[in-house]
């Protein structure tokens, strides 16, 4: 008897103990008449209060605090839309929040209503910023007569003295402001007078005290960020040079700090804080596919190998591991990057690269040296150019050969795509073009071109679905066949140009028992991207493809296309892919393809 005793006593103190943390949880009631559900979501989204009490370890104390704090936070609510003669009332068990002394908070709280009563919208009676810049761009909203929602008032004087900035006033600012409610006729006269200040050009590039212990010179930070010395003061060009220092990738941050005030010539210094990035990085690769087998890459990079932001990567890779595409592929590759040379905008580019490829069609050992320029002529488009030579040793139908060029490789960019690994919308377009030489009588003269297209659009709540679309088509144009690098020309089958057919299953038979690549090709791929959940996401695909014997498509030549299912599974690193195809025809639903890897398909 007395261990019952014993027990229940232990009981009732636990639930004496656990009974005044669950007296906390307090009935939180917001009211806002004749305010529809859309600007009633906007305060209870404002309020602190709401946001408190769903907060299992909430006190008295946090309760009174937030309730008390809503007086602010729900007046900038009503504010925000033109409502200056609003009234809010907080009661807290029926007592006013705002009466209620901080330090004399009640030990418990059950009840908090709040109530919002918007009263009539103001109108403007007066909406001016002056003086503006020429091509000043004011919200089409604040004018004379408009609702007088507070927001349009910051945002009309942020874009104003954002033009003044872009013509040079690097220190505009508010010199007077004037804002008068009218209760009684509910108008708000807004009047903004700005002080554009002195028309001012850039001067130096200092580097702050804790940047000065970067690993990259202070003179190549200057030359990377290529501050215009001299010129008038741009808020663009400022972007610009932060930019520059942040793509070289030698740096984890960068911010660019204006002067507090200007120098008495006019010049404006600018301050960068650079926090360098770690100087090595090691990465891995890995894709798999039924027929092509397993493919593993990596590279080694240094992000600053002399001090000067210089890039050097080793990459290595090696493919068809278990497959059934002829034999084991390899490469390896050596590339290294300076920026900023003879222009900020444009670097220096040094490469080798050892490969061997054992196709279905031909075996390849190649090497290749060369080096050129990278330029970027904006945030979407880049192009680079180079010479390189390339020594080919090829075995295919045609027999034996060595082959040596001299290349003139270019490549232009255009991306617009709002992510490289998952688009959901833009356009990207790439163009390459190879004119080449032979350097012995069996390499012939000639040129390759190829260009790659890519179009994105979402629809749906969320953008839940998203339509992805490819265009691919490349010529090589002068020598025969039997004159060019075997994998400068075009096949078609596997997961880079129709899914579902075997990999490189399409060629040219120019003969009996002859079977080469040709000098044409076309491809189309169509997918439907539809989320299931925040993490996966289903997809269905149609891919085509043509290779033709000839430059222009004649001649020999043919179709295949592939079509399947598949599924994305969203991580931070990207989405791991995977599809499974069949082709279309004869062997609909009879051949299987399985493919595995990181990203979207295009």
């Amino acid at each position: 008897m007395l261990k019952s005793s014993v027990r229940v006593a232990s009981l009732a103190a636990l639930c004496l103990w656990i009974l005044p943390d669950l007296a906390q949880a307090a009935e939180v009631r917001l009211t806002a008449p004749d305010a529809g559900d859309g600007f009633a979501d906007r305060l209870r989204s404002a309020s602190l209060t709401i946001t408190t009490a769903a907060q299992q370890e909430a006190t008295a104390q946090d309760l009174l605090a937030a309730a008390q704090s809503d007086y602010g936070r729900l007046i900038g609510v009503l504010y925000a839309e033109g409502f200056y003669g609003g009234v809010i009332r907080i009661l807290v068990d029926g007592q006013e929040a705002a009466s209620i002394p901080p330090l004399r908070a009640p030990s418990d709280i059950r009840q908090i209503d709040i109530t919002v009563e918007r009263n009539a919208p103001f109108v403007f009676s007066t909406a001016r910023v002056a003086p503006l810049a020429p091509k000043t761009k004011l919200p089409p909203e604040f004018v004379t007569g408009n609702r007088a929602k507070g927001d349009l008032i910051g945002d009309a004087t942020r874009s104003s003295i954002a033009a003044w900035r872009t013509t040079g006033h690097a220190k505009a600012l508010v010199s007077e402001q004037t804002i008068i409610a009218d209760h009684a006729a509910s108008t708000l006269s807004a009047d903004i007078q700005l002080d554009p200040g002195p028309r001012l050009h850039f001067g130096e590039l200092l580097l702050a005290e804790e940047s000065r212990e970067s690993r990259v010179r202070p003179d190549r930070i200057r030359d990377i960020a290529g501050l215009p010395t001299g010129r008038k003061f741009s808020p663009e060009e400022l972007d610009n040079a932060a930019t520059r220092l942040r793509r070289s990738g030698a740096f984890r941050s960068v911010v660019m700090i204006e002067a507090d005030r200007p120098n008495p010539d006019g010049s404006l210094d600018i301050t960068a804080r650079v926090t360098d990035a770690p100087p090595r990085r090691l990465g891995f690769g890995a894709e798999l596919a039924s027929l092509e087998g397993l493919t593993l890459s990596g590279f080694w990079l240094h992000r600053n190998l002399f001090g000067g932001a210089e890039r050097l990567r080793l990459d290595a890779m090696i493919g068809g591991i278990g497959g059934d595409s002829g034999g084991e592929d390899y490469r390896l590759g050596a590339r290294y990057d300076r920026p900023a040379t003879f222009h900020p905008d444009t670097g220096l580019f040094l490469e080798a690269r050892i490969e061997g490829n054992d196709e279905p069609d031909y075996t390849e050992s190649k090497v290749e040296v060369g080096g050129g320029f990278t330029r970027v002529f904006s945030d979407e488009l880049r192009g680079e150019a180079g010479i390189a030579y390339r020594y080919s040793d090829i075995d295919d139908d045609l027999g034996r050969r060595e082959l040596q060029h001299l290349l003139f490789p270019a490549r232009l960019t255009w991306d617009k795509r709002d992510d490289a690994l998952n688009a959901t919308s833009g356009l990207f377009l790439e163009v390459s073009l190879t004119p080449f030489i032979g350097l012995d009588q069996r390499s012939g003269d000639g040129a390759r071109i190829f260009a790659d297209a890519r179009h994105y659009r979402s629809f749906g709540a969320g953008d839940r679905y998203t339509l992805a679309g490819r265009a691919q088509i490349g010529s090589v144009a002068g020598p025969s066949i039997g004159e060019i690098p075997a994998d400068m020309l075009f096949y078609s089958g596997g997961a880079g140009t129709v899914r579902g057919q075997d990999y490189q299953s399409l060629g040219v038979d120019i003969a009996p028992g002859v079977r080469v690549g040709g000098r044409a090709f076309v491809g189309f791929s169509g997918e439907f991207r539809a989320s299931v959940t925040d993490k996966i996401q289903g997809v269905a695909f149609v891919d085509t493809g043509f290779v033709g014997q000839d430059a222009l498509g004649t001649g020999r030549g043919d179709w295949h296309s592939g079509a399947g299912i598949g599924a994305r599974y969203f991580t931070p690193v990207g989405p791991i892919r995977v599809d499974i195809a069949t082709p279309l025809g004869e062997r609909a639903g009879e051949d299987l393809e399985l493919y595995i890897g990181i990203g979207q398909a295009f």
